[in-house]
């Protein structure tokens, strides 16, 4: 890991086939610290060469990786949890520089795909498959969950830890060899992780990494060696991504873009609803695919929101290396030119600015991409700051008056991320849980994320294919099930009757 540490001379290497090497292509992009604008390092754009021979190397790889015992696997993943562990604020310091996260939402990035990489531990249990004994006289069936081939991912620069560990340790595990795509916004923390994975015992070809833009994309989305991949990003590439790789024959998951809710119920708890309520908008400077967009204020509750706009008001923004900070630079100049852009709509379609923070200031970080905390009211579904995932730190504020219209409200909402409702009534939570139509829902809880014992279970406009990131659907997607009918007969046993039914019996 020594060679991560002076990230001003980092140049991102290309992995194939157990090797880290340099590009050799001409075309480069600069790795820039949002805070500073400063050249952090750069990344290739891979050549087509690079692209098959790492496509290539996990074709080779498989053949033997994919009858390795499943123990051998599973240490490799218990080895890797222990080194990301042990240089987890190494890792986390050269995300904050690249990306613009603070220091401890870094770590929590990292410690989420951490959680997964653990659960991958336990392949030896999720990966069993079934058996019936006597499906028939002497007949059986067992079913095997068999490793699909090369699979491939596509990652954002929101969480250049978290999603590429929701991906390329589960399809390893199952059995897969991969060919990893990380952001080319903010890649270095991402390599930092792919060097741990190679140190923990990962065989050469069995993880890959290619670097580019569009065409490296398309690329992995229409090799015919390629046989899954996974997408975490925005609507519009994810739904290329899943229609261009559906179309040449691959299993896809595409999670994309989300428009979250909270409704708040006059008889939460005040205090802990509005911490939760700042913590999950402004967290992240709102990169967050599951963000807290919308807040939905339920009859009285609404007389609460001078005291949200106080307490967003307290929020540090700042450099994310600096201590107490609270809101770090979203991730470009361009980034953030949208959210103002963004904001200034709401400002000319009728919300009410209740917080400004477009002209904050940082002092000694004058050329970072700061945006500070931004709520308005009086927001209509026809706004644009209602209809755009803006990812930024903006929250919208809209009044109902009871319940059953926060739920037709927030069940029009074309996207389905996540969802949250602030209650103390049990009867309130279950109407509530069961009438939203949303994949993922939070009872006092404003991002539910699930634990990787479950699986992350977004829905409609937020996600393309029926099988999502961790947890037993993970095991699904990477794997194919494999149906086996058996009978056995005795040496003694005389020849039976000619059977032209399909009956086994």
């Amino acid at each position: 890991m020594n060679t991560m540490t002076n990230i001003q001379t980092i140049t991102a290497k290309l992995l194939i086939n157990g090797q880290f090497v340099e590009s050799t292509t001409s075309e480069w992009q600069d790795i820039i610290n949002p805070a500073t604008q400063e050249v952090v390092g750069r990344v290739p754009m891979a050549t087509p060469d690079e692209v098959e021979a790492a496509i290539n190397a996990a074709q080779d790889a498989f053949k033997s990786w994919r009858l390795t015992p499943i123990q051998a696997r599973m240490r490799i993943m218990l080895k890797l949890q222990d080194l990301i562990r042990d240089n987890m604020k190494e890792i986390a310091h050269v995300l904050t520089t690249e990306q613009g996260k603070t220091l401890a939402d870094a770590e929590g990035d990292i410690q989420r795909g951490l959680e997964v990489v653990e659960h991958a531990c336990s392949i030896g249990t999720l990966q069993m498959g079934e058996y019936a004994e006597g499906v028939a006289r002497g007949v059986d069936t067992y079913t095997l969950q068999q490793p699909l081939g090369v699979c491939a991912g596509i990652t954002p620069f929101n969480f250049p830890a978290m999603i590429p560990l929701w991906m390329f340790p589960m399809a390893i595990v199952c059995g897969n060899t991969f060919v990893l795509k990380p952001s080319e916004q903010d890649p270095l923390s991402t390599m930092m992780l792919v060097e741990l994975a190679v140190q923990a015992g990962i065989p050469a070809g069995i993880l890959n990494v290619v670097h580019g833009g569009k065409d490296v994309v398309d690329r992995l989305c229409t090799h015919q060696y390629i046989k899954a991949v996974s997408f975490v990003g925005s609507t519009a590439v994810g739904t290329h991504v899943y229609n261009l790789a559906g179309q040449h024959g691959k299993r896809v998951q595409s999670m994309m873009g989300a428009k979250n809710h909270v409704a708040v119920m006059p008889d939460a708890n005040k205090e802990q609803t509005l911490n939760a309520l700042v913590g999950a908008a402004f967290g992240a400077a709102g990169q967050r695919c599951m963000a807290l967009s919308v807040a939905v204020m339920v009859g009285e509750s609404k007389n609460w929101i001078h005291d949200l706009v106080e307490k967003a008001k307290m929020l540090s923004v700042n450099a994310g290396h600096e201590p107490n900070t609270d809101i770090g630079p979203v991730i470009s100049k361009r980034a953030k030119a949208r959210v103002v852009e963004l904001i200034n709509s709401g400002v000319e379609e009728g919300a009410e600015l209740l917080l400004d923070g477009r002209d904050v200031e940082v002092k000694g970080y004058e050329n970072g991409n700061f945006v500070g905390a931004t709520i308005f009211n009086h927001v209509s579904t026809d706004m644009r700051i209602y209809k755009e995932e803006i990812f930024g730190p903006v929250l919208s504020i809209i009044c109902v008056d009871t319940l059953e219209e926060a739920i037709e409200l927030i069940n029009a909402n074309p996207f389905g991320n996540g969802v949250g409702l602030f209650t103390q009534s049990g009867a309130t939570a279950r109407t509530f849980q069961n009438m939203i139509d949303i994949g993922q829902v939070g009872i006092n809880i404003p991002i539910p994320v699930p634990v990787p014992f479950f699986s992350f279970t977004g829905s409609r406009g937020s996600k393309l294919g029926d099988l999502g990131p961790y947890g037993k659907q993970a095991v699904q997607f990477y794997t194919q099930t494999k149906t086996i009918t058996s009978r056995w007969f005795e040496d003694t046993q005389e020849a039976g009757e000619v059977n032209t039914t399909i009956s086994l019996r």
